[in-house]
């Protein structure tokens, strides 16, 4: 085999180039077009691996003739034979090369090959006398070199950030990062399947937008030169889907990518993928139910049980899911000692300072000064930007105390209204959207609710949001005319929601990093 003497990179590197040299020399090419081959590795398995030895000798040799091309992953030298380990990057197979059964040529090209490359072998499958499925080679063609090495085989890749940077590396030494991403390409293609098994429609809407609309995020700008024209990079396709239901159809869904200008951790990316699903004449009770039902159906589908394992904990997928008020969440997880408890005390004036802290009640949640205190001491920072905002400060308080507390599927309802642009209030109750988010594994996954389909109401909305972005919250949503104005021809009563598919490989995969379940996330350069 082509040595590699030392661990010295560029070393090894103009070892594999002096042995890509010699393959030429040998006449044969070093980047051929293409080879004709009868099936891959793991078609080799899936066929022949239920056979034993007598099963596979009893077969006429035309039926066990195979030509299979794969990477190198192990050489393995016994005097005139050659074991090499070949991957189709999902299963491996062992190639048995023996010098007086090849071609000419084939085992001087054997001695040029290094540990990555890429070869093909023909021949007829076979056992060996330990019992390993083999292919008895009686042909060797190169296919392509690998000029860099391939990291230690015991270890993989070990640096994280050099696994993101080089996710085709990480997937060519690590089998846990390819079911990784095959397990996310499952989740999405079941998702395909079960809302177009319930007459959804699935459509694309634009990425390039001339509003950023939809959510409350920073967006994206770029420049379209030919038109002289600022677009937005799309923060969400919600305005786009619920024109689509004014015009016609009831069941509509996309898959559709993401972007937003905000920070990165191990829940966020800036570029990211979701599910948004709209379907008239059902509420936020009806989207609930349909979310118990596909999440439960994936998991039994793609994983055979609705347990996840969850670090050293697990989720239960199996339905009904829980349901709380944002209210009876945080009180619920609000922090206090039992002593702080009994030091709590009520004055004639409501809720007063205890232990240090305020007392947290449902007054004192309604309490536009005592919500101030209350979010101060929880860690909320910087309160002043929050103005007089109920709502925004509930929701900051929630987030604070409570949401690292959802590890099982959790419907968090009663959303203020304030913060809800998009949504329409709960009958009666002007201050509280019809609203719900769903947390698993103490993270959001879910976001929907009853669509606001009153155009008056949503322009007054809008220009709400329009008198927030001119205090300074660059997240406020613009007032979008075309969106009023297609409401103004009759959105029959519809729920939406938007799923983090990313946030469900991370559940489906037990992988605590959102950047473990995108093939490339976003790295800052070298």
């Amino acid at each position: 085999m082509a040595e590699t003497p030392t661990p010295d990179v560029p070393e090894q590197i103009a070892n594999r180039r002096d042995a890509r040299a010699r393959i030429a020399a040998l006449g044969r090419p070093v980047y051929p077009n293409r080879w004709d081959g009868t099936h891959l590795v793991s078609q080799v398995i899936a066929k022949w691996s239920p056979l034993d030895a007598a099963a596979l000798e009893a077969l006429p040799e035309a039926e066990r003739h195979v030509r299979v091309p794969g990477r190198i992953l192990a050489i393995r030298k016994m005097g005139k034979a050659v074991f090499l380990d070949l991957s189709d990057g999902a299963e491996r197979v062992q190639a048995y090369v023996k010098k007086d059964a090849l071609r000419p040529g084939d085992w001087e090209l054997l001695e040029q090959l290094d540990l990555g490359d890429h070869v093909g072998v023909a021949g007829s499958i076979f056992r060996t006398r330990t019992g390993e499925l083999s292919v008895r080679a009686a042909s060797l063609d190169f296919l392509s070199k690998s000029l860099r090495p391939l990291p230690d085989k015991w270890h993989g890749l070990t640096d994280v950030e050099r696994k993101y940077r080089q996710r085709y590396v990480d997937l060519i030494v690590s089998p846990e990062t390819r079911r990784t991403f095959e397990i996310r390409a499952k989740i999405v293609a079941f998702i395909r399947n079960f809302f177009d098994r319930r007459g959804f429609v699935e459509v694309e809407t634009p990425m390039m937008q001339t509003l950023a609309g939809g959510a409350a995020a920073r967006p994206f700008r770029t420049h379209h030169n030919a038109l002289d024209l600022d677009l937005y990079l799309r923060i969400a396709p919600e305005l786009y889907l619920k024109r689509l239901v004014v015009g016609g159809f009831p069941k509509v869904y996309e898959i559709n990518r993401n972007f937003r200008n905000e920070g990165i951790s191990t829940q966020h990316n800036p570029e990211f993928t979701m599910l948004e699903f709209y379907t008239a004449y059902a509420d936020a009770r009806d989207q609930m139910a349909l979310t118990e039902e596909l999440l439960a159906a994936a998991a039994e589908e793609i994983l055979g049980t609705t347990d996840l394992p969850w670090g050293e904990e697990t989720i239960s997928l199996k339905a009904p899911f829980r349901r709380v008020t944002m209210i009876d969440a945080i009180l619920e997880n609000i922090s206090a000692s039992e002593e702080e408890r009994e030091k709590e005390k009520i004055s004639e004036n409501g809720p007063v300072q205890a232990g240090g802290r305020t007392r947290v009640t449902r007054e004192a949640l309604a309490d536009l000064h005592l919500l101030r205190k209350i979010a101060d001491e929880v860690g909320v920072e910087s309160l002043e930007r929050f103005g007089d905002s109920k709502g925004k400060l509930l929701a900051e308080i929630f987030s604070a105390v409570a949401e690292r507390q959802l590890l099982q599927p959790t419907f968090v309802i009663d959303y203020p209204a304030e913060i809800s642009p998009l949504s329409k209030t709960k009958p009666g109750d002007p201050d509280t959207a019809d609203r719900f988010e769903l947390f698993i594994g103490r993270m959001e996954v879910a976001n929907g609710f009853c669509e606001l389909n009153d155009p008056d109401e949503q322009a007054e909305k809008f220009r709400a949001q329009v008198a927030e972005r001119g205090k300074g919250d660059d997240e406020a949503m613009p007032y979008d005319e075309d969106y009023v104005e297609a409401l103004a021809y009759g959105m029959p009563p519809t729920a939406g929601e938007g799923v983090g598919i990313d946030r469900l490989a991370m559940l489906f995969t037990n992988s605590h990093s959102i950047r473990d379940v995108i093939l490339f996330p976003l790295m800052r350069p070298k």
